[in-house]
């Protein structure tokens, strides 16, 4: 059972507030009778109309997709370049990116047209563990590793710890490979991690997200996740485990 407004948002007629308003103004009837209280419940079973026209559930659905460089993770995209949706043509649900990777940056994004698993795997309190490796100028020294693992200030704040190792370092071309792995989400935040140190990201890709990989996909292709992993990362989030 799930709130009315709750599952007429989810069909992608209202957002959730607009779909409350359709409610109380008497534009929405279950099972022919028309519902005017905010808290009601209905299961998959019950006939929902709104304004005359009967709602279409849609299946849930959750994909793993390797983004590719230069692709914005959106549904549309105002200047007309590549979204992530552009490489999901055989999904007929509305899914849409859970968080965001940024337009220079491939790897592991996850996409569903379930909102409160969205929200869930989004929340600031349960954010889960992603794993970046980026490709840096200069080789970091250990104490500017076990600065990004204790936190660097940032102009909207300190990161919170993190989990920092140095993968190889060319001493020739004076370039890195760091492998980082947080649970937060603010804004092209690994870039500014170690733009903070004095190692700017010339290449970023995000290789797991809590226990998923890319593990045989190309960049461009997905997958769908198994029921299994849906119930894991609920779980993760739930518990707060996510953040071991």
């Amino acid at each position: 059972m799930e709130r009315l407004q709750k599952v007429i948002a989810q069909a992608g007629v209202a957002s959730r507030r607009k779909a409350e308003e359709l409610i109380v103004e008497g534009k929405v009837k279950v099972n022919g009778k028309v519902i005017r209280e905010l808290g009601t419940k209905v299961s998959p079973n019950d006939k929902v109309e709104v304004n005359e026209i009967p709602l279409e559930r849609e299946e849930k659905v959750y994909i793993l997709m390797y983004k590719p460089r230069g692709v914005i993770s959106a549904v549309k995209d105002d200047k007309n370049r590549k979204v992530v949706i552009d490489f999901l043509p055989e999904i007929k649900e509305r899914v849409y990116p859970i968080g965001r990777l940024d337009y220079d940056t491939s790897g592991l994004l996850l996409l569903t047209n379930d909102g409160e698993f969205a929200n869930l795997l989004m929340h600031p309190r349960y954010e889960i563990n992603k794993t970046y490796v980026a490709k840096i100028k200069g080789i970091p020294t250990r104490q500017s590793l076990k600065q990004l693992e204790k936190g660097v200030k940032l102009e909207d704040g300190i990161t919170a710890p993190a989990k920092a190792k140095l993968l190889s370092a060319d001493k020739k071309t004076q370039k890195s490979i760091v492998e980082l792995t947080i649970h937060e989400g603010k804004n092209r935040q690994v870039r500014r991690m170690f733009e903070a140190i004095g190692h700017p990201v010339q290449k970023l890709k995000r290789e797991r997200y809590a226990f998923l990989n890319l593990h045989s996909l190309n960049a461009g292709e997905s997958r769908e996740l198994t029921p299994h992993e849906v119930k894991q990362l609920r779980a993760l989030a739930e518990t707060g485990t996510g953040l071991q």
